[in-house]
């Protein structure tokens, strides 16, 4: 098994930028692809060559280990699409395996966990193998009429009951009916939000009218809490536009801070919510989702560790992290609000780099969006060797969030590193944040830890690997199957 302290020797790499860069090992390569990809284009790759260097690490790394890791990244970090191209290409090596069925019944979350890796692995590996039927089939006893009902699929390319047909599941006692029901093509979907929002609109006669039918949708969904948190955050702007007399009730379940931890929602989802509210004129309404929007992601950071003695974070602001093609998941929106979380909560130094290294100051009496949101980002290369030059104190641990593909300088920066240290005594855990997964990093030293992904359990993790630096690979082995 590998171990996050690695040497520097035979480990030198050129990262996709160009620049020189040190390999991870597979395990650790590995699991920055599982909690950073979306499996969609960015800057440097393309989705499918993500999945080609996906598919060489499985080859190469332990299979178990995969297997962990892939249910892991999909039940604590709530990633989906990457996940379900593990459970596919595994398939190919775990044939006979005792543990094989239980990987297949673990890695499905929901229902229509099945239909994708079925749509997967059919049209780039062909024939479902028997673990997966098993292990699939294994999964459906967790999951009830409602459930079933409401995965259905019935305008995707595998349904729900093509699954059923593929893997013949045994029913029990709260899906038997559904089963049933599902073969024969009489299962009705249940009253979910989006039906009776689209039935609304059916049958009016004017605008007003179809205006007040959404209007009392929205209020009944709302009242009666038949809407996800998720689900919520996505329909701000309507809410606010159709159903406005209802604000109040939303800004309740907003701010409920059970709802916020049950909810998987990444943080910087409350960012794609915020900008959309932000667009509005309706005066005091906007103020107050806007409010409640910055209330939530503060309390979603309640769990973040405060660390001991000084912290420095330190982002990344050059070309590479400032692209739009992926909206959202752009790493410069998922790396400032990473920053403002960890500036927030322990109150720490910052540098921006790019070309060259600065520190700035923050007021950590702002909210996290309010911080997020003050960073500016341009266009440059990637100078690691400037954080290094840069720092002028003595530092108990160092926060790089970047999706490290440095070039600038002949070398990666470890003698600038080593210097660092020497010039100010100090030596310092580095929590090297790779924000893509793209699989190099740039220091390979001791007590440097390289970590993907953005979520509570990260945080978790970076308190116990200043104790035990196997930590992430020692929660992974930590799955049943």
């Amino acid at each position: 098994m590998s171990r996050f302290n690695t040497t520097s020797i035979g480990t030198k790499t050129v990262n996709l930028a160009g620049g020189n860069a040190h390999k991870q090992s597979p395990e650790l390569e590995l699991i920055s692809i599982l909690f950073t990809s979306f499996a969609d284009d960015s800057f440097y790759e393309k989705a499918n060559d993500t999945f080609t260097r996906l598919k060489e690490l499985i080859k190469v790394c332990d299979k178990l280990f995969v297997a962990k890791a892939a249910i892991y990244a999909r039940k604590v970090y709530g990633m989906r699409s990457i996940t379900h191209v593990v459970a596919s290409e595994l398939a190919k090596y775990i044939s006979g395996e005792s543990w094989a069925k239980n990987f297949y019944s673990n890695i499905i979350h929901r229902p229509d966990d099945m239909m994708e890796i079925i749509s997967y692995h059919k049209k780039y590996n062909g024939k479902i193998p028997n673990a997966m039927k098993k292990g699939i089939a294994l999964s459906f006893d967790r999951f009830d009429k409602y459930s079933l009902a409401k995965y259905k699929g019935e305008n995707k390319g595998v349904k729900l009951v093509d699954v059923v047909n593929i893997v013949h599941p045994v029913p029990v006692d709260k899906n038997k009916e559904a089963i049933e029901q599902l073969v024969k093509g009489t299962l009705a979907s249940f009253d979910t939000w989006e039906v009776e929002l689209s039935l609304s609109g059916q049958g009016c006669t004017s605008e007003e009218e179809k205006a007040e039918k959404k209007k009392a949708v929205w209020i009944k969904l709302i009242t009666e809490k038949k809407i996800g948190y998720f689900a919520l955050l996505r329909n701000l702007r309507n809410i606010i536009e159709q159903a406005p007399e209802i604000i109040k009730e939303v800004i309740s379940q907003l701010t409920d801070e059970t709802l916020i931890k049950k909810s998987l929602v990444f943080p910087f989802r409350y960012l794609s919510a915020y900008e959309e509210v932000q667009r509005l004129t309706n005066g005091k309404i906007v103020r107050d989702v806007l409010n409640a929007l910055n209330t939530a992601v503060d309390i979603s950071i309640n769990n973040v560790p405060k660390f001991y003695g000084e912290t420095l974070v330190v982002l990344d602001r050059s070309g590479s992290m400032n692209e739009y093609q992926s909206g959202t998941k752009s790493p410069h929106i998922v790396g400032a609000l990473f920053s403002a979380v960890l500036l927030k909560s322990n109150n720490a130094d910052f540098i921006l780099f790019s070309d060259q290294a600065e520190y700035k100051n923050v007021n950590i009496n702002d909210s996290t969006i309010t911080i997020s949101n003050s960073i500016r980002f341009a266009a440059g290369g990637t100078n690691f060797h400037s954080i290094f030059q840069t720092a002028n104190k003595k530092y108990d641990r160092i926060i790089i969030l970047s999706d490290m593909q440095g070039w600038i300088g002949q070398y990666t920066p470890v003698s600038t590193f080593n210097e660092y240290k020497k010039r100010i005594g100090a030596n310092p855990f580095v929590y090297s944040f790779d924000l893509k997964g793209y699989g190099s990093m740039q220091i390979p030293e001791s007590n440097v830890f390289c970590l993907a992904g953005f979520s509570d359990k990260v945080f978790d993790i970076m308190a116990m690997m200043e104790m035990d630096k196997n930590v992430l690979i020692g929660e992974i082995n930590k799955v049943s199957l």
